[in-house]
């Protein structure tokens, strides 16, 4: 389940929807509008595994680590969300659930920053074009 901040442009959202990629947004598919950041931890633990995209960069912190969770901070200008997160969906690193699942990422035109559960290190990723098939 990916679910949209509400700081993430509409037609972000519409973008997204026209690469079959099903998203839900804080305050229009679900979620209060106007949700407070310290209510959407509580929110996402409520959901079956969701994957949070926000471009609020607050959320890259390593206690908002949680195994039922993946939060994505999108360190890109607002009309570029969208593509970035079609990337990270597709990145080898990323691309299933289980890979995301507790993990706080930053995702930037540079690279990406991972914080995972249980681990004191940040690791990093360099993007890909896609993922290799087998």
């Amino acid at each position: 389940m990916y679910i949209l901040d509400e700081n993430i442009p509409d037609d972000q959202r519409q973008l997204l929807y026209g690469r079959h990629i099903q998203s839900y947004q804080i305050g229009h598919e679900i979620g209060c509008k106007g949700m407070k950041d310290s209510e959407i931890i509580p929110f996402l633990l409520g959901l079956p595994a969701p994957t949070f995209f926000t471009r609020d960069k607050g959320f890259y912190n390593r206690r908002l680590c949680h195994s039922r969770f993946c939060i994505i901070c999108l360190a890109v200008g607002q009309h570029e969300v969208a593509d970035f997160v079609y990337r990270i969906l597709k990145h080898s690193d990323l691309y299933t659930k289980a890979k995301r699942m507790g993990k706080v990422i930053l995702a930037t035109h540079a690279g990406i920053r991972i914080l995972k559960v249980k681990s004191t290190k940040e690791t990093c990723a360099v993007w890909t074009c896609s993922r290799q098939k087998q």
